[in-house]
């Protein structure tokens, strides 16, 4: 039974393809092992640079253990993307590739997590320690600014308590005049109100008081956040400049604690609660038994006026008492591995390179797959006997030679006209020899010498 002349031509087709497609991966093999272990030296000399920045000591110790780490890394991934070179574009079930590509993803996350984030630290470990000191200047200037805006604000109360001293200032003058209790001079009433606006005028000395030494605060922090953000940028080493800025954040947070114990609002607070809880009441002068009643009804209300203005006060500090309280910044060192976790998002492109250096041949391996699954689909077109090497068809010629010996030897008649095992014929003879014997053999017309041509008997 002869084959279809079309598949046969399909199958020839199939066939130059194979050959043209191994003869590619031939030629790559020739380098694919010396690519891959330049990518995972590189990888191991990234690990060992982000690998030294976590490790405190710096002398032979520290080197010979990030060396061992980077070392270890770079076997690591030689190995495992040698294996998945090699096994994955091998398999042929879909459930064995599968098992193996759940294997691959593993191991991707094994390398990541063991080498690829000390790459990226070696890569943006600098950039990232500046970006924690930038960010961390600007919650320093957040926090100043803010306690700054909530003394300011205490301050305005001045103008609270001036406004409450002059009014009793101006009660005290009327009752001087006897415009109040219907007694002029200075009696019991007159001296309830004096006392108060004294104590009224002393709080607003202390408040006017605290105004310089807000400025003065406000203009050395302003000074130490210069300073820091020049270390942020200025060049050299970032550890050596992160020292002088944990000394300069030690010193803004005092500034900062100092600016909020400068706010006068709960001194204000207390003032008007003691405003009218203490007042310390005069003896009645009145002359007579209906003047001492009048003064004591003038009193209360005063003190009656003394409450309302208490209160006052006490919700003009409220409102600045409710003022969110400035952050508590607290500068922490972070090493280069650590700001590049923190601050991942900002460095977006060193983290691609680092991880595209340990997961690049996982790219390769998908080319050898596609590429070894066009190799089987072009040798599945073929026909066996297209599929013959010249060594194959050799060793086969070799084997009908020898069987036909053994079959004229039992029946007596031995077989002398069988060509002998020559030099390989060309890919065209040869092809045109396996397409005789395979014909000879259906036809089954015993054996046939004639030509070059052999069958099977």
């Amino acid at each position: 039974m002869q084959d279809d002349p079309a598949r046969s031509v399909d199958g020839q087709r199939g066939l130059r393809h194979v050959r043209e497609l191994e003869g590619h991966l031939a030629w790559l093999d020739s380098f694919s092992g010396a690519a891959l272990g330049v990518l995972a030296a590189a990888s191991g000399i990234y690990t060992y640079l982000g690998v030294s920045g976590l490790l405190d000591d710096t002398g032979a110790f520290a080197f010979f253990a990030a060396a061992a780490y980077s070392i270890a890394v770079s076997v690591g991934i030689f190995v495992f993307w040698s294996y998945m070179m090699r096994l994955l574009p091998a398999m042929q079930t879909a459930a064995s590739k599968l098992k193996l590509a759940g294997a691959m993803i593993l191991g991707c996350c094994a390398i990541v997590a063991m080498s690829s984030w000390l790459n990226a630290a070696a890569l943006a470990g600098a950039a990232a320690v500046e970006q924690h000191l930038a960010s961390t200047v600007q919650d320093y200037q957040k926090s100043l600014e803010q306690a700054h805006d909530t003394a300011i604000t205490a301050q305005a109360l001045e103008r609270d308590v001036a406004r409450v001293r002059q009014s009793f200032e101006d009660l005290s003058s009327q009752e001087a005049d006897g415009n109040l209790s219907g007694l002029s001079g200075r009696g019991a009433v007159f001296r309830v109100l004096t006392q108060k606006a004294s104590e009224l005028s002393a709080l607003e000395t202390q408040i006017a008081a605290q105004g310089p030494l807000i400025d003065a605060a406000f203009d050395e922090g302003n000074a130490l956040l210069s300073r820091m953000r020049s270390l942020t940028v200025e060049p050299g080493p970032v550890e050596a400049r992160s020292v002088a800025f944990s000394e300069d954040a030690v010193r803004l947070a005092g500034l900062v604690a100092q600016l909020r114990q400068l706010s006068v609002a709960p001194l204000v607070e207390r003032a008007a609660a003691d405003l009218s809880a203490s007042v310390v009441l005069p003896e009645l002068d009145g002359r007579t038994p209906g003047s001492q009643l009048t003064q004591q009804q003038t009193i209360t209300s005063v003190m009656e006026v003394l409450q309302l203005r208490a209160d006052s006060l006490a919700q003009a500090a409220d409102e600045v008492l409710s003022r969110p309280a400035p952050d508590d910044v607290v500068y922490t060192p972070v090493s280069a591995a650590d700001a590049v976790i923190i601050y991942a998002r900002n460095f977006v492109p060193s983290w691609a390179g680092a991880i595209a250096i340990d997961l690049l041949p996982a790219v390769l391996v998908l080319i050898l797959m596609v590429t070894h699954s066009a190799i089987r689909a072009g040798r599945g077109q073929a026909a066996p006997v297209d599929a013959l090497s010249l060594g194959e068809l050799r060793a086969a010629l070799r084997a009908m030679h020898d069987i036909e010996q053994e079959l004229g030897a039992r029946t007596g008649t031995p077989r002398t006209d069988a060509p002998e095992a020559g030099p390989l014929p060309s890919r065209d003879d040869a092809k045109g020899t396996v397409q005789g014997t395979d014909q000879g053999t259906g036809q089954g017309n015993g054996p046939d010498h004639k030509n070059g041509g052999t069958a099977a008997p």
